[in-house]
């Protein structure tokens, strides 16, 4: 079953191509179906690029979703176009009144700023608050991750000495779980921060579960034990390309950094690296959609409370 998109979506095409099943809206409004209500509150700059990842592992799983895009009315965005906002986005004033069955917050490059330096922190509060009464299960991504932990539970980010950066393999710890239900063992997955949260102060939280870290990258997913809050703190929406272009935007900037980790073939940026993460990417989103939102959320999204 497709993703449920609008008709003039810039991603449409490419995830046409790529054989991932969308549909546009025009063609949705005349099929009898209670599809799932989704929505992603995209912090990422750059913001079409970031549509087309997440569409892509939300259009992994047999369930037809209605996909909402929200962006934050109090922070200027640079690197979207005010026609792309006002055409595909909605203000968190435009839904504050609805209630969804899920919701995506995406990463923002802002993490090494104190959480209420971020210009829209207060708004963003908002929305982690409305989440908790008219959201059944919020997926956080990274600095997304790091916001709702520090907002729900008081759980503190720490900057790092250097960039959390690559590919790292991470262990799967409670295969029961139904977030990783058809998980490897081991498994790998996208980082690229600046700061990290401890995963002690996260076992101090008795609301959460650790549902897989890396030796060297950390805590990778802990959720909520009913799995409304799920909190991932690297990029498994990535692209083949997105930690290379990282890398390239940085080395023309003169900054100093460093390759990602376990990337390019031979640790040559010249060679293409394979995606080896795709698999989980897709399983980590259908399982999401598929268990902790399906399987779970009011029919009549009405009675849905926090």
């Amino acid at each position: 079953m497709p993703v449920r998109i609008p008709d003039d979506l810039p991603a449409a095409r490419q995830l046409e191509e790529e054989n991932i099943f969308v549909m546009r809206k025009s063609r949705a409004v005349h099929q009898d179906i209670r599809e799932l209500r989704i929505a992603v509150l995209n912090l990422m700059p750059t913001k079409v690029t970031t549509e087309t990842q997440v569409l892509r592992v939300l259009g992994s799983s047999p369930l037809q979703t209605d996909v909402r895009f929200i962006h934050m009315t109090t922070h200027e965005a640079r690197n979207t176009s005010s026609e792309h906002l006002d055409q595909f986005y909605e203000g968190l004033d435009d839904v504050l009144h609805e209630r969804f069955d899920g919701l995506v917050i995406t990463g923002a490059p802002v993490e090494t700023l104190p959480f209420e330096e971020v210009d829209y922190w207060p708004e963003l509060e908002r929305v982690l608050d409305w989440s908790t009464t008219n959201v059944w299960s919020t997926l956080h991504i990274c600095w997304g991750a790091q916001a709702g932990l520090y907002h729900h539970y008081g759980v503190p980010k720490y900057p790092l000495s250097e960039k959390m950066f690559g590919l790292f393999h991470h262990n799967s710890l409670d295969l029961r779980n139904p977030l990783l239900r058809g998980f490897d063992e081991v498994f790998l997955a996208p980082h690229s921060r600046h700061t990290g949260v401890r995963l002690e102060d996260v076992e101090k939280v008795a609301e959460l579960e650790v549902l897989a870290t890396s030796e060297a990258a950390g805590l990778y997913i802990a959720a909520t034990k009913d799995l409304r809050r799920i909190f991932v703190t690297g990029h498994p929406e990535y692209d083949r390309l997105t930690l290379k272009a990282e890398y390239d935007r940085d080395v023309a900037k003169g900054l100093a950094i460093a390759k990602p980790a376990n990337y390019f073939p031979g640790d040559d940026p010249r060679r293409e690296p394979p995606h080896t993460w795709r698999a989980h990417a897709h399983l980590l989103y259908a399982n999401w959609l598929n268990y902790c939102v399906y399987e779970e959320t009011p029919y009549d999204l009405a009675g849905l409370s926090g």
